[in-house]
């Protein structure tokens, strides 16, 4: 006779948690808390702030390993929102998004926002999360995508057109108009247009500017 159990219902997880991200994503977080809140001595330690990973904006993550662990954390939280918010097709994030640099941008600040609300002690930002952020996201990624990559990764449909514009002579000609610019001092005309620097109230002579009375 068997002993062994007889098999019920397989467990079904009504509510996934959100994927954490990996360890040196979490340094990198660890970091620019310390940035915000640390003592003098801690921020002094940090070095130059401006040159701190911010996992929001991927371009500043440069270490490889950072890099990477970054792109594998995105691709986590884009599968647990298409799994955990998305009904409909037609928000679905496809799964080309690492070739849609408008997407990586989006899901990067997306990614952070849900992590900080998760974290909070109230439900006031993970409630802003579910009401504007996500939403907001998915309506531009409609927007943005159409109906390009339903049936696979389309080509940027804008490929001839930016080629057009990076390249001579459009940037040429871009890059003359920007330098005569700067080149020609305020004519007559443009100086019309400007504000009178110093006026007359009640019979004192007012400078526009610093308001000091001359």
């Amino acid at each position: 006779m068997s002993t062994e159990p007889t098999p019920g219902p397989e467990r079904r997880i009504l509510a996934r948690p959100f994927p954490p991200p990996g360890r040196l994503v979490e340094h990198a977080y660890w970091e620019l808390s310390i940035a915000a809140n640390g003592t003098p001595e801690q921020i002094k330690a940090l070095g130059d702030l401006r040159r701190l990973p911010k996992p929001w904006d991927p371009p500043t993550c440069t270490h490889p390993d950072l890099r990477l662990e970054i792109w594998v954390w995105l691709d986590d939280v884009v599968t647990w929102i298409n799994h955990e918010h998305i009904w409909d097709t037609d928000g679905y994030i496809p799964s080309c998004w690492p070739e849609h640099p408008h997407l990586v941008h989006d899901l990067a600040v997306l990614a952070d926002q849900r992590r900080r609300a998760g974290m909070a002690n109230t439900s006031d930002a993970l409630e802003d999360w579910h009401r504007y952020a996500l939403p907001a996201f998915l309506d531009r990624m409609r927007q943005r995508l159409k109906s390009h990559c339903e049936n696979g990764h389309q080509s940027w449909p804008s490929t001839g057109r930016h080629a057009r514009h990076s390249g001579d002579p459009h940037r040429s000609r871009r890059a003359r108009a920007f330098k005569d610019d700067a080149q020609v001092p305020p004519g007559p005309a443009q100086a019309a247009h400007l504000p009178p620097r110093l006026s007359v109230v009640d019979g004192n002579l007012i400078d526009n500017e610093s308001g000091e009375l001359l």
